[in-house]
């Protein structure tokens, strides 16, 4: 089972720091909503799917990492054919998928501490002005990308449980299930967060 989306090696994004990297991810952002040419909008694609394949990881595991989210990607756009023009749909699906694959490979080059240090050291401007709690902010979303692997792992469990029995593989009857335990790890996990103190009541 995965522990995490970190990925060893010595890349040049590997080097890089969080905080270059988190740059690059907004500027990357900005420009792409920006831009609506498939002249510029291929050549990105093709840069983040390369910088996406020096990661290390396998083209199964790599695959297994993103598909969901270009299948859902690839769904929208589909239904959007019907409300837009065919060009206009392509634009968004190139678009949303070069910024899943930018984004998936700056968090399998970066460690779940190094992201909450830098997000943590990023807020306290505002956590001295009294918006937010910067540990806390910073401890959810390594909670969170620390629990995707888990969720994924989990939920690839209840689907060959399915199998094994013989059950048809129907969405509902998966992620029903993959909530309901989901919920549940959530809710011991913020009990034990209380009872050590991490964060204020």
């Amino acid at each position: 089972m995965l522990t995490s989306l970190y990925i060893e090696g010595h890349t040049l994004f590997h080097r890089l720091s969080v905080r270059v990297k988190l740059a690059c991810l907004l500027v990357l952002s900005l420009l792409l909503f920006a831009v609506s040419s498939l002249w510029l909008l291929v050549p990105a694609f093709a840069l983040s799917t390369g910088l996406y394949a020096t990661t290390g990881l396998s083209l199964r595991e790599g695959f297994s990492r993103v598909g969901f989210v270009f299948f859902t990607i690839l769904f929208l756009g589909v239904v959007n054919l019907f409300l837009l023009p065919p060009l206009e749909v392509l634009v968004v699906v190139i678009r949303l998928m070069t910024l899943v694959l930018f984004a998936a490979t700056v968090t399998a080059t970066t460690t779940i501490d190094a992201f909450m240090d830098e997000i943590t050291v990023l807020l306290m401007p505002l956590e001295r002005i009294g918006l937010v709690r910067a540990a806390d902010v910073s401890l959810a979303l390594g909670l969170v990308l620390r629990f995707v692997p888990e969720i994924f792992a989990r939920y690839q469990a209840i689907r060959e449980a399915h199998r094994a029995r013989g059950l048809p593989l129907r969405p509902l009857t998966i992620i029903g299930p993959l909530i309901i335990l989901t919920l549940k790890d959530a809710d011991m996990i913020a009990m034990a967060i209380d009872a050590r103190g991490f964060r204020r009541h």
